[in-house]
């Protein structure tokens, strides 16, 4: 998650503290709004870890597209 403060801080100009704020909030709101698999994976990808299972996030995309 360091990296991606980074970056928003170096794209927004915003200190490092508010670009954290924004990427917590950013990243709450996902996990409420996207399917359980998806949602569930974001912390492992964002702290440096792959994708655990792509069968379940490619469901999950599916169903955000209206497929099953």
């Amino acid at each position: 998650m360091d990296e991606l403060v980074k970056l928003v801080s170096k794209k927004t100009g915003l200190s490092e503290e508010m670009s954290k704020t924004a990427v917590e909030t950013v990243l709450k709101y996902l996990k409420q709004k996207l399917p359980a698999p998806i949602a569930g994976q974001l912390d492992t990808v964002l702290s440096g870890g792959g994708v655990a299972d792509v069968g379940d996030l490619a469901k999950g995309l599916g169903g955000l597209l209206g497929k099953k």
